[in-house]
């Protein structure tokens, strides 16, 4: 299950900046790839030390530095003091409970986003925090380190020169990192309305204590979803109005087309919520009806028996001189009469269309 909170214990009473990493340790060593590239060229390695990194910073060509671990404190104060990052979004990029966000700080612009997987063993939803820096011809990302990353297919583009992405800026690959973020999105929706689906049969036909822990756990992931997909659409629309000169018109044509992107998630997010926040009603409305299904099953049952214990309570007296005591046909005659009260009744039932 997805933790909504992360502890920040290890902060408090710290000051403001102080970098500490707050979240799991998802890799034992953090790794650093570099890719360089314009329209003609392109160049693709992994670094031993952070300082390699240095000289590409003051490149004309589009640089792509991707950090994988972020809980050595060391490299981020190094690419921090290299960049000219603030102290504060440090500490932010080390915060992996941060909600997705924007800041603009002139020379670069720090954006922080979700990245979420469907995990099929677990059936859940597996998160990563993503934060971006974009510069004039620079992105820095920041990821925890989660195996499977969405981001493998801007690199294979990049590689093979695929679209535009070799042609235009470093604001247009930042746009494909977000668009890969958002566009995975629809792949959680998607196994999630399935799962939604499967609920709604089993609630149906056969509500169990088990279905209704089904619906509690998908309602804790549509909330953790909401709070990760729910801010990104102010994130992509400062981005799409271009306030920052980092980011071209050219490229605010399709950040709109991710803010629309957005927008369908959210309301696919709300619906899936209402449908959920019901299944309560369904599971409570099932459970009477089965409840309702044996009380009448019953009742019938005890209607049925209460002319047929009166003759055998009255049969039953230990009276002396009872008259059909002594006839000889007495005890299957009684058997006849209750036999016929029974499919009488039954009738009768059956008729009203009570059964």
């Amino acid at each position: 299950m997805v933790r909504v909170v992360k502890r920040r214990s290890e902060k408090a009473g710290l000051p403001p900046g102080t970098l500490v990493h707050i979240g799991e340790k998802k890799v034992e060593k953090p790794t650093i790839t570099v890719i360089e590239y314009d329209e003609m060229n392109f160049q693709e390695k992994e670094v031993d030390t952070i300082e390699d990194c240095f000289p590409y910073k003051e490149k004309e060509a589009v640089t792509w530095i991707n950090v994988e671990g972020i809980h050595r404190v060391e490299i981020l104060e190094k690419i921090g003091d290299c960049f000219g990052l603030h102290p504060l979004v440090l500490e932010d990029i080390l915060n992996t409970n941060q909600r997705p966000k924007l800041e603009d700080y002139v020379e670069y612009i720090y954006i922080v986003l979700k990245m979420l997987y469907y995990d099929g063993k677990r059936d859940g939803i597996t998160v990563e925090q993503v934060s971006l820096i974009l510069g004039p011809n620079y992105v820095l990302s920041f990821q925890e380190g989660i195996a499977g990353d969405i981001f493998d297919p801007m690199r294979a583009q990049i590689r093979n020169a695929k679209g535009r992405i070799r042609k235009m800026g470093a604001d247009y690959l930042a746009y494909t990192l977000i668009d890969s973020v958002v566009d995975n999105y629809f792949v959680i929706i998607e196994e999630l309305g399935e799962d939604i689906e499967l609920l709604e049969e089993d609630l149906v036909t056969d509500p169990r204590p088990e279905t209704l822990t089904g619906v509690q756990k998908l309602k804790r992931e549509m909330i953790f979803l909401r709070r990760s997909v729910w801010p990104l659409r102010e994130v992509i629309g400062t981005l799409e109005r271009r306030e920052s000169p980092l980011v071209k018109e050219s490229t605010g044509l399709y950040l709109r087309d991710v803010y629309d992107h957005t927008i369908q998630v959210i309301d696919t997010i709300e619906t899936f919520r209402d449908m959920l926040s019901g299944m309560l009603d369904i599971y409570l409305s099932s459970i009477s009806n089965r409840l309702n299904e044996v009380v009448k099953v019953l009742t019938i049952i005890s209607t049925i028996f209460i002319p047929v214990t009166f003759i055998t309570g009255a049969y039953g007296m230990n009276f002396r001189y009872m008259p059909e005591l002594q006839y000889r046909y007495g005890y299957p005659l009684v058997w006849l009469v209750i036999v016929i009260i029974a499919a009488l009744m039954l009738l009768y039932f059956r008729r009203r269309k009570w059964i």
